[in-house]
């Protein structure tokens, strides 16, 4: 049973709600992420490392890394049609990204209880490598990301 603003088959529905979000997150464009993956519930996200990611230490700067599992994270818990925000996330960097990698964080729904809810993102480089692991606490606003 749907409450009237939920499509009946919840692939198209993360699709649109996705196609909607990709469409007004200029972030998201402006650092070359693209949306391979979308799902209730989970997204994957790519990015390619360009040379102004760099740090002092020629690998990719963190807070670039961070932005690509945020952006997964995002696509993931709005990904049902409800307007739904970060309350609190962590990340954990386990290797370095260097100029060139593609990365690709994949953001998976853990739990959802009420309007909070816990995603894992996992970032990955083109070889498999994990490079970071982040953890999403989401919380849900009242209203929709498109009508039905």
């Amino acid at each position: 049973m749907t409450d009237g603003h939920q499509a009946a088959d919840p692939q198209a529905l993360a699709e649109r709600v996705a196609d909607a979000m990709w469409a007004r997150d200029a972030a998201s464009q402006y650092f070359g992420m693209r949306i391979v993956a979308i799902g209730p519930g989970t997204a994957t996200l790519t990015m390619t490392v360009q040379p102004t990611m760099l740090n002092g230490h020629q690998t990719c700067h963190g807070g670039m890394i961070f932005t690509l599992a945020d952006s997964a994270f995002a696509f993931a818990c709005n990904s049902q049609n409800h307007v739904t925000v970060a309350a609190g996330c962590s990340i954990e960097f386990l290797a370095p990204a260097r100029e060139g990698d593609v990365l690709t964080a994949h953001a998976a729904e853990q739990g959802a209880s009420g309007r909070t809810g816990v995603y894992d993102i996992v970032v990955t480089n083109q070889e498999g490598r994990k490079v970071a692991l982040f953890r999403g606490k989401s919380h849900r606003l009242a209203g929709h990301v498109v009508e039905a």
